[in-house]
């Protein structure tokens, strides 16, 4: 039986005079959620994330069931943001661990929607399981930016996946063996903008109790500038029912692997052990493995194959294209001008927004709350729809011109 021992906390911070962070820790589901939004949106969002997912969590324990739970609490968000108009638009990052059973063996699943991480301390080595959803790490995945460009550019915190913002969503999630030892971290960007990975692993490394882990992170965090909420759960593997000394002893009892030759046997009876890649000797079974015949490389079926499936991939873009421009949303552009936008806040893959104008007014002019709506890029219908946004919520003291 797997046993884990955790631990969470959520702090405001330094600068934030609310809290829109939430966090589940209730074996054996442990989730961190960063709400946006402006005002109560944030709050909102992430509080009726967790209860949603916990509530769903509980009718399936396992991976798929964690994945269904996620997509039930991107649901319930949005449809929360639809029925009240002061919430609409908000939106939730969402980083959950938990024990599941598949096939009879419990693993460990973690799923991820926008950039709340999860790490794993394993041998004494902090690894980040989970990918940033976010536009810088999309430009950096595709060599667009440098490391140095996306420590300061502008939308450095614009998010490309959301809980809550549209109805469906795409969830990441991977598996792992709980193995004694390991000890893993989910966190808000509140910690990971104040503490390096090499901060965290130090502390990761000295501290056993998971409480004081949690406490020393948070107070790391605030004297850095604790300049957003900082929430933080550690989860250690306290015992894996002997699974790593089983591991351990099946590696020391693996025969040394032979020369690398052609005429080295396929080895009988030969089995893969726990999660490592396989072992030398399978490897050389299947370098070695005697050739099929070569067939022809283009047969008339494989062209038609290959002219459907171009086909396909090109509906698929065109319907992704249309659904990534067919939206619009109020920001702040360069100067602190009030921008409207076409396509979706973040974008959607490829399709980048783009200016559709500049408005002559400046984000201070706006009404509070509107500063705060345009500040998380509020999305309007149509091109029409957000001028009249704009219009309508001019502070009193603004001259209202008509917007072209």
């Amino acid at each position: 039986m797997t046993t884990l021992r955790a631990a969470g906390g959520s702090d405001v911070g330094m600068v934030r005079s609310n809290n829109e962070d939430q966090l589940i820790v209730a074996d054996p589901l442990f989730a961190v959620a960063d709400g946006m939004g402006g005002h109560a949106g944030g709050e909102v969002a992430a509080l009726t994330a967790v209860e949603a997912l916990r509530r769903a969590f509980d009718d399936d324990h396992s991976a798929t069931g964690l994945v269904s739970a996620t997509l039930r609490a991107n649901r319930a968000v949005w449809e929360r943001g639809q029925q009240d108009a002061k919430l609409h638009g908000m939106g939730t990052t969402l980083c959950a661990l938990a024990l599941v059973v598949e096939d009879d063996e419990q693993l460990l699943a973690i799923v991820n929607v926008g950039d709340s991480r999860a790490y794993r301390l394993h041998d004494g080595e902090l690894e980040q399981l989970t990918e940033d959803h976010s536009l810088i790490n999309d430009l950096l995945r595709e060599g667009q930016i440098s490391e140095d460009e996306a420590a300061v550019h502008p939308q450095r915190h614009v998010l490309s996946r959301v809980i809550g913002v549209d109805p469906n969503v795409e969830v990441d999630c991977l598996q792992l063996l709980p193995l004694v030892g390991d000890r893993y971290v989910l966190c808000s960007d509140g910690l990971t903008r104040e503490v390096s990975d090499g901060q965290m692993a130090s502390v990761l490394r000295r501290l056993a109790d998971p409480k004081e882990v949690v406490k020393e992170l948070i107070a790391q965090a605030r004297a850095s500038g604790g300049n957003d909420n900082i929430t933080v759960v550690v989860v250690d593997v306290a015992d894996d029912d002997d699974r790593s000394e089983s591991a351990s002893e099946a590696l020391a009892s693996e025969p040394a692997p032979a020369p690398a030759s052609h005429e080295a046997e396929h080895p009988e009876g030969h089995e893969e052990k726990g999660p490592s890649s396989p072992s030398p000797a399978s490897v050389v079974a299947q370098e070695t493995a005697p050739k099929s015949p070569r067939t022809p490389i283009l047969t008339l079926r494989t062209v038609l194959f290959l002219l459907v499936l171009v086909a396909v991939l090109a509906g698929a873009a065109l319907a992704v294209g249309v659904y990534a421009r067919a939206s619009y949303f109020v920001g702040v552009g360069p100067g602190q001008k009030v921008t409207i936008y076409k396509g979706r806040s973040g974008g959607v893959l490829w399709f980048k927004p783009t200016v559709d104008s500049v408005t002559p007014y400046s984000l201070s002019e706006l009404q509070a709350q509107a500063q705060e709506e345009v500040k998380a890029n509020k999305p309007e219908s149509s091109s029409g729809a957000a001028r009249d946004y704009v219009s309508r919520n001019l502070a009193p003291t603004t001259t209202t011109t008509s917007l072209p």
